[in-house]
């Protein structure tokens, strides 16, 4: 694609979407926001895959939404772009954000829908919709005021200002900052760890962390009855942990001293 395109391979249990876009610093094409969740749906449905990485080519993460494709009004495009990012943030494996360089926008908004983010030190964070006039979308917003919470999520939004990476960690919305020489390694690692563990309990985790509450959104504290939804998902991921056996395989290996085998997948 001459405008860009997304690129994806899978080795080790790992698939790696690269945003590749050059001329642009990595910018969303329209098409690009279409395949994005057609993309992840077929990673999901590939058993074969145990985590994903969502990178940039070269030293770009990416640089937001093509603006050009704004002026033929930014509904249309911001809607592809909340499709996209929904899909990624229901993705139903880990997924990890390798940043370098820019993240700005809409490239930010794909990297608060990974679960992790792990930065190279001369990478640089932005929210900038209101360079636009654009209205941050609601499930993006509340996924960022999960990461950094209200006043640094007001910061960000309000103001537009690019943050570096040491700001991004200390502030939630990096986990770990490397010298952007070691981030390829250290990623690689982590996500091989990620691919050895049990995806029952990386599934669950998942699900009970995305639906916590959100600071301040009033909501009343689940009291765990009956009829909450956090008893329903309790009992839910309890029957699924009892066929599938990862726990016995779990505490045998251990006690073996051997890797586990654990074969439920999602």
């Amino acid at each position: 694609m001459s405008e860009g395109e997304l690129r994806c391979g899978v080795d080790g249990g790992v698939a790696t979407v690269v945003i590749s876009n050059p001329a642009k610093r990595n910018a969303m094409t329209p098409d690009m926001w279409r395949a994005l969740p057609g993309l992840l749906a077929g990673l999901a449905a590939d058993r074969a895959v145990r985590a994903l990485v969502l990178t940039g080519a070269g030293g770009t993460f990416c640089a937001g939404a093509d603006i050009g494709s704004l002026r033929s009004g930014s509904e249309g495009t911001q809607g592809l772009a909340e499709a996209a990012e929904e899909a990624l943030a229901a993705f139903p494996k880990p997924a990890l954000a390798a940043v370098r360089g820019h993240c700005v926008g809409g490239g930010c908004q794909l990297a608060a829908a990974c679960d992790l983010r792990f930065a190279a030190d001369d990478a640089l964070f932005g929210v900038t919709p209101a360079k636009l006039g654009i209205v941050y979308p609601a499930g993006a917003t509340r996924r960022l005021v999960r990461l950094v919470g209200p006043a640094t999520a007001k910061y960000l939004l309000f103001s537009a200002e690019l943050v570096d990476a040491a700001r991004a960690l200390r502030t939630g919305l990096a986990d770990e900052v490397l010298r952007a020489a070691e981030l390829g390694a250290r990623v690689a690692e982590f996500t091989a760890v990620l691919a050895r563990r049990s995806q029952l309990t990386q599934a669950a985790a998942k699900e009970f962390a995305d639906t916590a509450p959100v600071y301040g959104d009033g909501g009343p504290p689940a009291d765990g009855g009956a009829a909450s939804p956090d008893a329903a998902r309790i009992a839910r991921w309890a029957r699924e942990a009892r066929a599938a056996g990862d726990t016995a395989e779990g505490v045998a290996a251990f006690l073996e001293r051997r890797e586990p085998r654990f074969t439920w997948s999602v």
